[in-house]
C-alpha cells in the first residue's frame, strides 16, 4: 500500500496546470493591444553572426512612451538585420532607423484587427484550458488505477478526485480572468 504517493500525483497535476497557465500568460504578453510593450518583440528572431538569434540576444528593447519602442543593437553592424527581422516578424510593425537605434511605432488597431486578436487570445486560452484538463485527466487516471489496484480506498479516491477538480477549477478561472482582461484591453484601446 505504501507504493502509491497521492501527494506526488497531486503535485504533478498542479505543476502541469501551472505550466499551462504560465505559458498562456506569456502568449498574452506577446499580443499587442495598441500600446507599446517590449515583450511584443520576444518572438522576433534575428539572422545575425550566421545564425538565428532571439532579438534580446542582439539588442535591448525599451518602451519610450505608450506607442513607441526603442531597439538598440549591441553591435551597430546588426542594425539592418534587426530592422529586417522586426519587419518580417508578421507583427505589422515598421521600424525606422537613425543609424544607431530603431524606433518602432505601435500603430492604432483597426476594429477588424482587434477582433482577430480577440480570436487569437481566445484560441490560446482554450489551448491552456485543454492542457489544464489533460493534467486533470492524467491525475484522475492515476488515482483510479491506484484504487483499482487496491492501493487506495474508495473514500481516498473520491477525496483525491475532488481535490483535483478544485485545482482544475482554480486554474481555469485564472485563465478565464486573464483572458477577460486581455480582451477588454484589446477592445478598449
Amino acid at each position: 500500500m505504501a507504493s502509491f504517493d497521492s501527494e506526488e500525483v497531486l503535485m504533478e497535476a498542479e505543476t502541469g496546470m501551472e505550466s499551462a497557465r504560465d505559458s498562456f500568460g506569456k502568449a498574452l504578453s506577446r499580443v499587442r493591444a495598441g500600446t507599446a510593450n517590449p515583450s511584443q518583440l520576444d518572438g522576433v528572431r534575428v539572422d545575425a553572426y550566421g545564425t538565428q538569434m532571439r532579438l534580446r540576444e542582439v539588442a535591448t528593447v525599451s518602451k519610450a512612451d505608450a506607442r513607441l519602442l526603442i531597439v538598440k543593437p549591441f553591435d551597430a553592424n546588426t542594425l539592418s538585420a534587426v530592422e529586417k527581422a522586426i519587419m518580417n516578424a508578421g507583427l505589422g510593425l515598421n521600424p525606422s532607423s537613425d543609424g544607431v537605434v530603431l524606433r518602432v511605432p505601435i500603430p492604432h488597431l483597426t476594429e477588424e484587427r482587434r477582433k482577430d486578436l480577440v480570436k487569437e487570445v481566445r484560441r490560446a486560452g482554450e489551448d491552456a484550458k485543454v492542457a489544464i484538463r489533460q493534467a486533470r485527466r492524467n491525475a484522475n487516471d492515476a488515482f483510479k488505477k491506484a484504487e483499482k489496484d487496491k492501493e487506495i480506498s474508495e473514500d481516498e479516491l473520491k477525496s483525491a478526485l475532488d481535490s483535483i477538480q478544485t485545482l482544475t477549477d482554480a486554474f481555469t478561472k485564472q485563465v478565464d480572468d486573464s483572458l477577460g482582461k486581455k480582451e477588454s484591453e484589446i477592445m478598449d484601446d
